[in-house]
């Protein structure tokens, strides 16, 4: 019952943004899609609903799971994201939000799905069905900026590629899909959370070099310019080969070790020279002095 004039134009102008996905698992694409979806919102409230389908092959992991999961990755959204076991579709969605009394409605998803949801959304507005009823003054259904995270084979960090990382028991990989926000035992449940839901044993051993937050502190620098440059002479680590970075890659270098050999490494993998001299052995000295003439001709072409 309406008992005012103020109440009657906020009930006509409520709106009610909202998405629905898999997130199955949750991924830095899923934090882009929620960052997305909160903007377009600006004042208004704002949802995230998620699916409770689970499989061994797409959906590894169960609905409350998944709920808490995403909750802990996305902290600045955690209390958007819903949880009723009652809402399996973005049609119990839309009649969830339309019985709490909003008149207008939005939905943000990747640009992929904006047509095919827009269709279905209008299709059964002011329609009773099995989800429910809901009968919305507008309904509108923006895009995130980006194809959808759920999506197979999509161009970037997508859901599909975690999975096939855990199915590999690549913790580099997934990690690499992970917020920096995320702490290194969270990561590890998650990882383990998804390979048991694929009926696979959970990891225990976990190397150095793979922990997220030696990983991400890295990264970090390399991205503001602080680790490597072109033309940088470095060593490899693991076998003490030297050579001269050609190129910078988004997490790793290309390291040219002769004049037809290069080699891709990732960025805790090399270290440079100079830097390296300081601990490195009597027996790798000789060597350096031996090629220095040798990398100072080749370093000429990338100044």
């Amino acid at each position: 019952m309406i008992n005012s004039f103020k109440q009657y134009l906020h009930e006509e102008n409520s709106i009610a943004y909202f998405t629905f996905g898999r997130m199955n698992p949750p991924t830095i694409g899923h934090e882009k899609l929620l960052d997305s979806l909160a903007k377009k919102a600006g004042k208004n409230d704002y949802f995230v609903f998620l699916s409770q389908v689970q499989d061994s092959k797409k959906n590894p992991l169960d609905y409350s799971s998944k709920v808490k999961h995403v909750r802990k990755m996305f902290p600045r959204h955690a209390r958007r994201v819903m949880i009723n076991k009652k809402i399996r579709t973005a049609f119990d969605a839309a009649s969830e939000l339309y019985a709490k009394g909003y008149q207008n409605l939005v939905m943000v998803v990747g640009d992929d799905r904006v047509r095919e949801f827009k269709t279905i959304l209008e299709r059964y507005n002011g329609k009773k069905g099995q989800h429910g009823f809901y009968n919305f003054k507008s309904i509108d259904v923006l895009s995130a900026g980006a194809r959808d995270p759920d999506a197979d084979g999509v161009e970037g960090m997508s859901a599909s590629k975690m999975r096939e990382s855990a199915a590999d028991n690549d913790f580099t990989s997934f990690a690499q899909g992970l917020p920096k926000s995320m702490t290194n035992k969270d990561s590890k449940k998650l990882f383990n959370d998804v390979r048991t839901g694929m009926g696979l044993k959970e990891e225990t051993e976990f190397k150095r070099h793979v922990e997220l937050e030696s990983v991400s502190e890295t990264r970090e620098q390399f991205v503001q310019g602080n680790l490597f440059s072109l033309g940088d002479k470095v060593i490899i680590k693991e076998s003490d080969e030297m050579g001269i970075i050609t190129y910078l890659g988004a997490n790793y270098v290309l390291v040219e070790l002769s004049e037809d050999k290069s080699v891709r490494k990732w960025l805790d993998a090399v270290e440079k020279i100079e830097e390296a001299e300081a601990t490195v052995n009597s027996t790798v000295e000789p060597k350096i002095t031996q090629l220095n003439k040798a990398m100072k001709r080749r370093t000429k072409r990338y100044k």
